[in-house]
């Protein structure tokens, strides 16, 4: 986007920067921000244009700067497009020639309020009066609802107009319900805070700086995406909030927060935004050439938007989340045919061929001559012009057949009524499309099916996209991957890390961690006043283990295990026992049983003769538990003989200790 000079006053031989407009039965309107002026602007690139007359006027005298916003344009395109396809299609709005006038969108209230009074009315006049043309815009499509309805949405809803922007999906004007004339084609973004923090989990970042723009999807990114990253362990040390009016104004000592190196190293980056504020950063960025940082940024995001050339580029390797959708047969094929000579009232497209293709204005008319040959957009850079379809281009070319639907739905039903009825004429209404619009299931040219119903829409899946800019101007997004966000836990994301391409002098991916992560053996100690993902690595006390990396806690080994020297394993005590194979067991096994068959027949022998008086003299019932005490004695020992379990290892002292003590009573109360 370069600025060019044109003339300060109005003429009527020069073609108008207002809007654009072309005949038709059934028109719809569109706002699209083309063109910057100074008061909106600050940083610009001047193309100073010394010798430029158009009837007999020069251009240079009295004359100011403003910029063609050239990524915005194809927006145009796809609007048109789709108005040719379905004027085209027998099948859609037969009888029916659709048209359509667009624009350029102004932040300014009382200029914004005329392009819709224009456009609603279709006359530059009082309001409800019909002096003018007579066909009327059926519907509104703008880029952002906070664009319109921020300012006249009050207006819009009291007439009803149908407004259907083609930006970022916003929440807030789904759930509050002040704008029921407003219709989102943008698919839901409820899991594009997941999707990054599991790109971020996936090359193990756990240590990132977000940059947002302070924006009501901003606020609800930040909300989502932190509460994400903490549960996922994902530290933010650093978050700015870009304001909108105050991104124009942002000085260089300003962004040194972020384009400069820090300890420990954030090496990612995160840039979200739904609006073009944040283009100024960019530049600072590419200027500075922050080569050592990765950025990983949303669907919404360009590069380099003034198409300014440097040898590296900033942003090369730039990992992007967008939403995944088919691509538009056709549409490059009408992106190289179109030129002013064909749409010689669009003065964008002329202004911009002037610019691009070395033309000169004639002086009778001020139509463009001496052009290249053969020129097309097709030709340009990817910097000055990108022919791939965005995805607010993707949601104009919806938007255009979901009004195209909806207004065939109504003429038929209509129809019907008449047919039914006593005859009369149709009278239509913009607010009458609403209950069409929100019940509609469109199928464009592609097969695709969606829904402008908030609670009909289903969070779709995305792409992770790899900028390659290296040569630069190379600018191609080449897709490494993809989310989606209902797949099977682990599934959801999916990357192929060998097409990445990475910075220039990054060889493999960079770390963006606060503390390395703590081998096993170790345990994670916080550091007091510091973010969890930044600790100490502790090792484990004696007898405890950490077999896992960053672990928090250590584990205690099990009785029978004992730590290893690395504490990062439990080993197995060696086990240690007299086996009934040793020449010592067999002995002390023998001499055991030897013992216990002695004391068992002396027991024996007292008891068969125990009404004698040897017995009787003896105390026969001391002889009795003494023999018996014995007998156990003896057999105690086989508890110490042979593998060990948990029932020997229990009773070898129990049982030993009980059966002596009462051996050793009884001898001592017979000597009594």
């Amino acid at each position: 986007m370069r600025s060019l000079i044109a003339p300060v006053g109005e003429r009527k031989t020069a073609p108008v920067l207002t809007g654009t407009s072309w005949g038709f039965s059934a028109q719809i309107g569109t706002l699209l921000e083309l063109y910057k002026f100074p008061q909106e602007v600050m940083v610009f690139v001047p193309w100073q244009v010394n010798h430029l007359f158009c009837n007999g006027m020069q251009f240079n005298q009295g004359a100011f700067f403003f910029w063609l916003m050239s990524y915005n344009y194809q927006n145009v395109l796809a609007f048109i497009f789709a108005i040719e396809e379905i004027n085209r299609n027998p099948h859609l709005l037969p009888n029916i020639s659709l048209g359509y006038d667009y624009h350029n969108l102004l932040y300014s209230y009382w200029k914004l309020l005329e392009s819709v009074l224009m456009l609603y009315t279709g006359q530059k006049e009082t309001p409800n009066y019909s002096c003018g043309r007579e066909t009327k815009s059926i519907a509104l499509l703008t880029r952002s609802p906070w664009v319109i309805s921020s300012q006249i949405g009050s207006l819009l809803e009291l007439y009803k107009f149908p407004q259907l922007t083609f930006g970022t999906f916003d929440p807030e004007f789904s759930e509050n319900g002040q704008f029921p004339s407003l219709h989102q084609m943008a698919p839901k973004d409820a899991f594009l805070a997941l999707g990054m923090v599991s790109l971020m989990l996936h090359f193990t970042w756990t240590w990132v700086r977000l940059i947002i723009t302070e924006s009501q999807n901003g606020f609800w990114f930040l909300s989502d995406v932190r509460g994400e990253m903490d549960r996922n362990g994902v530290c933010v040390p650093f978050v700015k909030m870009i304001a909108n009016a105050f991104v124009s104004y942002l000085s260089v000592t300003m962004l040194q927060d972020f384009l400069t190196r820090e300890m420990p190293p954030v090496n990612v980056v995160i840039i979200y935004y739904d609006t073009d504020s944040l283009n100024h950063i960019n530049y600072q960025i590419g200027v500075h050439l922050v080569t050592w940082r990765v950025w990983g940024v949303t669907n919404q995001w360009h590069a380099d938007m003034a198409g300014r050339n440097f040898v590296l580029d900033s942003f090369h390797g730039t990992l992007i989340l967008s939403h995944l959708h088919d691509e538009i047969s056709g549409f490059n094929k009408f992106i190289q045919i179109a030129t002013p000579f064909k749409y010689p009232e669009d003065t964008f497209l002329t202004l911009y061929w002037f610019q691009n293709f070395h033309c000169s204005f004639s002086d009778s008319d001020c139509s463009l001559k001496d052009c290249t040959p053969n020129a097309s957009l097709a030709w340009l850079s990817v910097n000055h012009f990108d022919t791939a379809m965005s995805e607010g281009s993707y949601n104009t070319y919806n938007a255009v057949y979901s009004v195209a639907h909806a207004h065939q739905k109504m003429l038929a039903q209509q129809s019907q009524a008449l047919l039914m009825g006593n005859g009369g004429t149709m009278v239509f209404s913009p607010w009458q499309l609403h209950s069409f619009l929100k019940n509609l299931w469109l199928k464009n040219s592609t097969g695709e099916l969606g829904n402008l119903d908030t609670k009909n829409k289903t969070d779709e899946k995305y792409d992770v996209l790899n900028l390659w800019n290296f040569p630069e101007g190379l600018r191609l997004r080449m897709k490494v991957g993809g989310f989606s966000p209902h797949a099977p836990l682990g599934q959801q994301l999916s990357v192929s890390e060998e097409m990445i391409e990475r910075a220039a002098g990054i060889t493999e991916t960079p770390r963006s961690v606060c503390s390395e992560s703590c081998s096993p053996g170790f345990r994670k100690s916080p550091q007091e006043g510091k973010p969890t993902c930044c600790f100490d690595c502790t090792p484990c006390p004696e007898n405890e283990i950490a077999n896992e990396t960053d672990m928090e806690q250590c584990v205690m080994c099990p009785d029978h295990q004992y730590a290893s020297i690395q504490r990062n394993h439990c080993l197995k005590k060696s086990m240690t026992f007299l086996d009934y194979a040793d020449p010592l067991g067999k002995t002390l096994g023998g001499s055991t049983l030897s013992f216990t068959i002695i004391a068992a027949l002396v027991l024996s022998l007292f008891v068969k003769h125990q009404d004698t008086a040897i017995v009787k003299v003896n105390n026969r019932t001391l002889s009795y538990i003494l023999l018996i005490s014995l007998t156990f004695y003896f057999l105690c020992f086989f508890l110490f003989i042979g593998h060990p379990n948990t029932a020997t290892c229990i009773l070898q002292q129990t049982a030993f200790g009980v059966v002596f003590t009462v051996a050793v009573s009884i001898v001592l109360a017979k000597k009594c």
